[in-house]
Parts: structure tokens; C-alpha cells; sequence
């Protein structure tokens, strides 16, 4: 029975999908003014083994993350970059498929645009301000937050506090603008920007809370099962999503809020982030490292704790992603050899880990005691291989465990494939001086293949290799 911690009652709940087997997920995309940093691909890392979780366990699901593609920041870096504002747009968006893909993320069903759907952005501000949620001023629109029963539970804090916060962190000729402190802007009137569009107020561009609650009302329906993304939207930007999206349409805007923790970095965990200068962006690290070492140390922490960054962290998961890689390839050797048949024993052994494993990652999509399971699952692969006669339906229910599993964490570790005539000459070529005992020879050959990234290992059963 899977459960998640869902934000806004702060518990664990049993997870019930409006639609039997259909699962709708929203996730809060990136502002695409810059590459992504690693604290901005850990919340689609998290989502996206939570989403391949969900699929393993047969759901279908209907995923949707968004583009922000016209905002403050985005109009600042178009201008600083020469270029207009979709011109940005297009080339970080780009990056951040490539980055993604990198990374082994499944492409969202959907990835709107705000700029795709300003028509229907005017028509729900239009509606909000019919129902009273909403009043023009100046060219702007702003929220009403306090007529809104519910405001601030998202968050845990009362008006008060949000007053106090609001009045500390908003412009002085914002305040004088608004009806109260705590309101917040939907629409955004003209300010001689390079981008904006025609509404019943002048022109302006959208706020960046009501995007999400257009487009997910638009692709997912008036009530979504999950809403996603990283701590740091609870507030403003999710609490103002369910104000918006439940004074519009009257409904329960969300069903389960789940957020991801942060990425930090240096001894005092300080929080990744553009803003403080102290990042790493995923287009610079893939060209140093394996981006499934990074995915993996991505999905090896739990979604809702912090993951604290290092060189040391992202080297210790290469080295775990290596040894199940080795594990797959050895398995894949032992079917050269192996006779017909099963081990009942054994494979009733690795079902009852998979069984183990659904338990711990219905607990929350508890990926450390997942990992756990898996790991297991990979020692009872490696002693059964060790038995010199080993049968060929037993290797491949092992193998195929293995990769289903890791397949949640996004990682598809295939045992390597065949090698290219050449090598596969040299190893025929080493393994006829080693019957002849010309050792020098077989040293000289094995060292040559080393060379080119090919490790040979001499087992009872014979030689194997795999790649550095």
C-alpha cells in the first residue's frame, strides 16, 4: 500500500488516484534564463523516479511540467545577452532537454508554456476578478490573498505573518498600489519591456504564480492527484496556486503535495542556488563525469531530505553504479556456459527481495531502503555465479530484477555489448598464448587492451571483461 507525505496536512497518507491505474502529476518546471544547476536537476531527478515508481507499479501517468518563459530574470539576461526574450527562451530550453536527456529523465507528456497560453491566462485572471478575488490597478492585477478562507495553510503561517513578511520584501510603490500587503500580482503592466501582450487591463505580461494555475488546470483537470516541486515553492508560489486555481473553479486544487529537498553544499549545507553564486551547473559537470553517477547519487537520497553535494559523494556512487554494472555484465557471461533450467531456491530468494524492495518504496518512495534491497539483490546474483554450474533461467531472472530495479532510478545499465572484431582478436589472440604459455606475450596483449579500456578478469569459469 503506497503512502506520501503530503505537505499541506503534514502526514503520510495512503495514495489514492482520482482514476483507478491514472495518475496526474504536475511539476514546477525551470525559468529558462540559464543552464540548470544540480539543486535544479535533483527536483526533476526526484520527480522523475517517483513518476518511474508509479509506472512500475502500473500506474499510467500523465505528467506535465512547465516552461517559464517570459519574467523578470528573463527579460534582464535577454537584455544583457542581446537577444530577445524568446530567443532566450528557446536556446535554455533546448539546454535543458539535452541536460535532462543526459541525465535519463523521461520526457514530460506535456511541457507548456506560459507564452503559449496567455489567451487562457487573461480569461482566468478575468474570471478571478469577476468572482471578487482580483481588482485592477494601474495596469496591474493583484490577488486578493485574504479573501481566500485557506490562505497561508500551505505554508503553516497565519496573515499576520505573512503581512509583516510582505510589507519587509515589497516595494514601497507596490505596497502604495495594493489593497493590502499580502497580495500578489497576476498581471503585470507594461514597464517598457521588449515583451508584452494586449489584455482588458493594457498591455502586460503574466505573473509567475498564475501560469501553473492555467496550465495545470488546462492539461490536467480542476483537481490534480500530485503537485510537485523543491521546498522553496511552498511559499509564495504553491500557496498562491491554490488560492488562484480553488477561488476560479470552486474545487480542490490538489490532492497531494509533495516537495523535494535541497541540494547543499560546503560544511555549513549551505543551499545551491543562482542567487548565491555557489553552483554547479549540469551542462559543465556531464562533461566531466558520468551523468548516470550523477543520477544515481541524485536518486539515492530519499525526495523530501537534502542532498549535500561533493566530489567525494558523486565518486563513491560511480563506484556502487560500476559494481552492479559488473554484476549484469557477469551475469550476462555466465549465459555463455550455462545449462537449461531454473533454481527454484534462488529465484523465489530474488522475488521475495523485489517484494522487499515495493515495501520500502511504498513508504514514501523511500529510495535509501530501496537501494538497500538492491544491493542485496546484486550479492545473490554474485554468489550464485559463483557456483561452478549455474542454469540460464535463474541468470536472467536475476538479470532482469536488476535492471527493472535500477530502471526506477533512472539508471539502464545494460550489460555491454559485443566487442568490435579487433579486440575480439586480440582476446582470441591472448587466450592461445596462454595455452602456450607464452606469458609475455598474453601480459603484453592484456596490457594493450587495457589501454583501450577493456579490463580482463581469469575466473574458474573462464575469462570475462568489462570496460573501464
Amino acid at each position: 500500500m503506497l503512502t506520501v507525505y503530503n505537505t499541506l496536512t503534514r502526514q503520510k497518507e495512503v495514495f489514492k488516484p482520482i482514476e483507478a491505474n491514472q495518475v496526474s502529476m504536475y511539476v514546477c518546471g525551470p525559468t529558462v534564463y540559464n543552464y540548470i544547476h544540480i539543486g535544479n536537476a535533483r527536483s526533476a531527478i526526484a520527480f522523475d523516479t517517483i513518476r518511474r515508481y508509479l509506472e512500475y507499479r502500473g500506474y499510467q501517468v500523465n505528467y506535465v511540467s512547465n516552461f517559464t518563459d517570459v519574467d523578470d530574470k528573463m527579460i534582464k539576461a535577454a537584455d544583457r545577452d542581446g537577444v530577445t526574450v524568446p530567443e532566450l527562451a528557446e536556446r535554455y530550453i533546448n539546454a535543458f532537454k539535452a541536460d535532462t536527456k543526459a541525465l535519463n529523465i523521461e520526457p514530460a507528456t506535456t511541457n507548456p508554456r506560459a507564452t503559449e497560453n496567455i489567451p487562457e491566462i487573461i480569461a482566468f485572471i478575468e474570471g478571478l476578478i469577476a468572482k471578487g478575488y482580483a481588482y485592477a490597478v494601474d495596469g496591474d492585477v493583484y490577488y486578493r490573498a485574504r479573501k481566500f478562507a485557506h490562505y497561508g495553510q500551505l505554508a503553516g503561517q497565519d496573515l499576520d505573518q505573512l503581512e509583516q513578511g510582505a510589507s519587509e520584501h515589497t516595494a514601497t510603490e507596490e505596497t502604495l498600489r495594493k489593497e493590502d500587503p499580502i497580495d500578489f500580482a497576476l498581471w503585470k503592466a507594461e514597464m517598457g519591456t521588449a515583451i508584452a501582450w494586449e489584455s482588458p487591463w493594457g498591455k502586460g505580461r503574466p505573473g509567475w504564480h498564475i501560469e501553473c494555475s492555467v496550465m495545470s488546470t488546462k492539461y490536467l483537470g480542476q483537481t490534480i492527484d500530485i503537485h510537485g516541486g523543491g521546498q522553496d515553492l511552498e511559499f509564495p508560489h504553491h500557496e498562491n496556486e491554490i488560492a488562484q486555481s480553488e477561488a476560479q473553479t470552486g474545487q480542490k486544487f490538489v490532492n497531494y503535495w509533495l516537495h523535494n529537498g535541497f541540494v547543499t553544499v560546503g560544511d555549513d549545507d549551505q543551499k545551491m542556488s543562482k542567487s548565491l553564486g555557489n553552483f554547479v551547473t549540469v551542462h559543465d559537470l556531464i562533461q566531466e563525469v558520468d551523468p548516470q553517477a550523477l543520477r544515481f547519487l541524485m536518486s539515492s537520497t530519499q525526495y523530501r531530505r537534502p542532498i549535500r553535494y561533493s566530489q567525494t559523494l558523486l565518486a563513491e556512487a560511480q563506484i556502487n553504479l560500476e559494481r552492479l554494472k559488473t554484476t549484469l555484465n557477469n551475469l550476462d557471461f555466465r549465459q555463455k556456459t550455462a545449462q537449461a533450467g531454473s533454481d527454484k531456491t534462488i529465484v523465489q530468494q530474488a522475488a521475495a527481495l523485489e517484494d522487499a524492495f515495493v515495501t520500502a518504496m511504498d513508504d514514501d518512495f523511500n529510495v535509501q531502503n530501496g537501494l538497500t534491497v538492491l544491493y542485496d539483490l546484486a550479492k545473490l546474483s554474485n554468489q550464485y555465479l559463483e557456483n561452478e554450474v549455474v542454469q540460464t533461467a535463474t541468470l536472467t531472472d536475476l538479470t532482469q530484477r536488476l535492471e527493472r530495479l535500477l530502471l526506477i532510478f533512472g539508471v539502464a545499465v545494460k550489460a555491454d555489448q559485443l566487442l568490435d572484431a579487433e579486440i575480439e582478436q586480440l582476446i582470441a589472440e591472448r587466450q592461445a598464448a596462454r595455452a602456450a604459455k607464452d606469458f609475455a606475450k598474453s601480459d603484453a596483449i592484456r596490457d594493450q587492451l587495457k589501454a583501450q579500456g577493456i579490463m580482463l578478469e581469469d575466473t574458474p569459469q573462464g575469462m570475462r571483461w568489462r570496460r573501464a
